[in-house]
């Protein structure tokens, strides 16, 4: 799978750093970091048992637990596109254009909390980090940047509001654009919501970047507010039409592993029954990367590419 690689090198990382910690840990024990001379008199350990671990031990084993468990991330569970499903491409031009010339990309995921990453065990993990790897696995002749600009609970005024800061004074050549789960759970019906979206797309357009946007995620808490949920995806697609631009439909993607694949929600979400977990967004992750790589393949061979709507490879 294209993301276990990285997240074993990643997870490799974290033994390393556990490995590194080992002295420190043991001094912290009043012990010394070498070999420790054997124990005499009637308190010694009996040999015949097994040690008792210390807290440097302890640690190494975590360590090593996590670096397994990264490494078959995708492997336990198949991030793999249904028989027959059709793969469209969304149009990213200027992307394109760059990673085919060679040239250095930036790329701006602004959002929320599943932007941020939260869920995830370790920040390596969340979908921007994974999205990197994967592109610069697919493209190591080019200087890849994804900046994450994900800032838990926050809803589509507060993300306008930074936009300027947070997202055009970087320059990105493509802005990936989650939004609308918060709306969603609290039910806040902002009237003015479309308007903000358009405006802010016209702004990112008009510095010349691409746009993705991605829409809530298949979760109980946004799925209990159905009403809501359907005006909201319904919402950001008419914005991505009349826009021109691309749309990650993250939640039929996530509707079609629970109820087409029949996968529990445990198995891509958290105990909170809203954000992903390492596989959700290792997957989800995939899924986005093989569509962003679909774009520069299809503008390389000169094919006919469609007007706005990005694919998704549901499981």
């Amino acid at each position: 799978m294209t993301p276990r690689r990285w997240s074993v090198r990643a997870a490799c990382g974290l033994v390393l750093a556990a490995l590194l910690a080992v002295p420190a840990l043991a001094a912290a024990q009043g012990a010394e970091p070498s070999a420790a001379a054997p124990s005499v008199g009637p308190d010694a350990a009996d040999p015949s048992q097994p040690p008792q671990k210390g807290i440097a031990g302890k640690t190494l084993d975590a360590a090593r637990t996590a670096a397994r468990r990264a490494g078959d991330i995708l492997t336990r569970v198949p991030c793999l596109s249904a028989k027959g499903a059709a793969a469209t491409t969304a149009v990213l031009p200027r992307v394109a254009r760059k990673l085919n010339a060679r040239a250095p990309v930036i790329i701006v995921a602004l959002g929320s909390s599943s932007t941020q990453g939260y869920g995830s065990s370790s920040p390596a993990y969340n979908y921007p980090n994974r999205l990197a790897a994967q592109l610069r696995r697919k493209y190591p002749f080019s200087e890849i940047s994804v900046i994450n600009r994900g800032i838990g609970g926050q809803e589509v005024p507060e993300m306008v509001a930074r936009l300027q800061s947070s997202v055009l004074d970087v320059h990105p050549d493509l802005v990936i654009w989650q939004l609308g789960t918060n709306s969603v759970v609290r039910g806040t019906d902002n009237p003015n919501t479309a308007a903000l979206v358009e405006d802010g797309v016209s702004r990112i357009q008009a510095a010349g970047a691409d746009v993705v946007l991605i829409d809530p995620q298949y979760a109980p808490a946004v799925t209990a507010k159905k009403e809501g949920a359907s005006r909201m995806v319904k919402l950001i697609g008419d914005i991505a039409k009349l826009k021109k631009i691309a749309v990650f439909p993250r939640f039929e993607v996530m509707r079609h592993w629970h109820e087409e694949e029949k996968m529990p929600f445990d198995t891509f979400v958290t105990a909170d029954g809203l954000h992903m977990n390492d596989w959700g967004y290792a997957c989800f992750a995939q899924l986005l990367g093989d569509t962003i790589i679909r774009s520069v393949g299809q503008l390389k061979t000169g094919a006919d590419m469609p007007g706005y709507v990005m694919s998704y490879r549901p499981m």
